[in-house]
């Protein structure tokens, strides 16, 4: 079967690296791998820090800047970016409450050469550089350096983050300490962290900036959903080649047209509606009011969605199991994740399951998934039962059973209402459809309804963006 879109979302070299997304852990083993290859502490720390200080310098364009330095090495690049500063002729001061603890940090100390107040009673600066604590902070600071932050914070217009804002757990994004400042800009260093991207983080952050220094793709790394590339399809394609879908209806048929006219705009050529009620199916889309285990007894059907506006009784648990016993991939949403169990699935079979964290939460009691967190729930469950999780919602996650997770960029905030759930499940299965892999398939969807979302602009209706896919796929060229 030949894809219309094929997803980049990983990629080659540098253009890999600067999409991963790293744990404390993993960034730690990166820069180690880099010192074991002969470079050192310091001379990471001066590409680093150069970098941060090039984009301090751009965004202060000759304001005053003030550098708060923590005792580590992100202490130590913040004394690199006062050094870096002074000698491009803006007046700089630092703030460092503690005395350096590392070599490195001591070093860049030493280098800096200037004076260093301990409180920040003196600050003048208009521009706050944050260099207190950065990736690896996993307990709240301290009461007298969290009132220190807040107090420069309120006192500099404009507030920069080097690698993660101090007070932030970079591996969840959670809010260590209350009443966090905002920033204006975060610059990462060497690669993303969970917390760039993960609310409630994502508030304070500002707009992002990678610096990078080396480092090499991570084995096993979290990855950015990346634009798609559109494919045109062959010259002897025709509606079955390009991929069936078949979408199975329920007590409210509006959810099950809404994701068929999502899918019909999304790469399948061909797309069924399986209900009995077709009264406001628009005249292009197939309907088939045959039995569900009728209907869906038909190989040429590629991929099935089931659980938009399915409702939950009888008939619904009929209908699940009858789309989960056909042949094709499976795109599990709504009501169908309320009612699927572990003995409901068969083996191998290629299931896309699309919870919101209500959803989330009833599926993994289904399955007898214990996890703290999205991330760690939805790749636990997508371990335990087999199934792609995408994990919907303002920070959405995408998880595969083999350990892949890929994270969504942020989608417009307008998306937050009634049926857009629908339209994602419905561009998903068309996705699906065309042969790609559950976790390309899921990957996809995600980048075509967040495109979607932005082409609709503010104060769109379901229906508006169910019809905004075609148009966000034709930017895929």
């Amino acid at each position: 079967m030949r894809s219309c879109l094929g997803l980049t979302l990983l990629g080659e070299g540098s253009e890999l690296s600067a999409s991963q997304v790293l744990t404390a852990d993993q960034m730690r083993a990166a820069e180690q791998r880099l010192f074991d290859s002969g470079i050192s502490v310091s001379e990471l720390m001066e590409t680093a820090a150069g970098g941060a200080a090039e984009w301090v310098r751009r965004i202060a364009a000759g304001r005053s800047v003030t550098v708060l330095c923590g005792p580590g090495n992100n202490g130590g690049d913040g004394y690199v970016i006062a050094r870096r500063l002074k000698e491009a002729g803006n007046f700089v001061q630092v703030i460092a409450p503690m005395e350096p603890k590392t070599d490195a940090a001591m070093k860049a100390r030493l280098l800096w050469g200037a004076g260093v107040e301990t409180s920040g009673r003196n600050a003048q600066g208009e521009v706050l550089v944050d260099c207190l604590f950065g990736t690896g902070l996993a307990r709240p600071l301290e009461a007298e350096h969290a009132l220190l932050l807040r107090d420069l914070a309120e006192r500099h217009a404009i507030r920069i983050a080097v690698d993660m804002p101090s007070g932030i757990d970079s591996d969840t994004g959670a809010l260590l300490n209350d009443r966090l400042p905002d920033y204006a800009v975060t610059l990462a260093l060497g690669a993303w962290k969970f917390g760039h991207w993960a609310l409630p983080a994502r508030e304070k952050i500002g707009t992002k900036k990678l610096v990078p220094i080396g480092i090499d793709p991570v084995e096993g790394a979290a990855q950015l959903i990346r634009k798609p590339l559109l494919q045109v399809p062959a010259l002897d394609s025709h509606k079955y080649r390009r991929g069936m879908v078949a979408v199975v209806g329920g007590d409210m048929p509006g959810a099950a047209v809404l994701a068929s006219r999502a899918a019909m705009r999304a790469g399948a050529g061909y797309v069924k509606l399986v209900a009995r009620d077709s009264s406001n199916a628009p005249p292009d889309l197939v309907i088939d009011p045959s039995p569900v285990k009728v209907a869906l007894d038909d190989e040429r059907i590629n991929a099935v969605l089931i659980g938009p506006g399915l409702a939950r009784h009888e008939g619904s648990i009929k209908a699940l199991e009858a789309g989960l016993g056909c042949n094709g991939a499976i795109v599990l949403d709504a009501d169908a994740l309320r009612l699927v169990g572990p003995h409901m699935l068969k083996q191998g079979q290629q299931i896309i399951a699309t919870p919101h964290d209500g959803e989330l939460d009833a599926i993994c009691q289904s399955f007898s998934v214990l996890a703290k967190g999205r991330l760690d729930r939805a790749k636990a469950l997508s371990a335990t039962s087999g199934m792609v999780i995408l994990a919907k919602g303002p920070d959405t996650i995408v998880a595969a059973p083999d350990g892949r997770i890929a994270l969504a960029p942020p989608a417009p905030s307008w998306l937050s209402i009634a049926g857009t759930g629908d339209v994602l499940a419905g561009i998903t299965v068309s996705r699906l459809a065309t042969g790609l892999d559950a976790f390309t398939a899921a990957c996809e969807a995600v980048w075509l309804h967040g495109e979607a979302a932005r082409q609709c602009g503010a104060f769109f209706i379901a229906s508006d963006l169910a019809n905004a896919v075609s148009s966000a796929a034709s930017t895929c060229t």
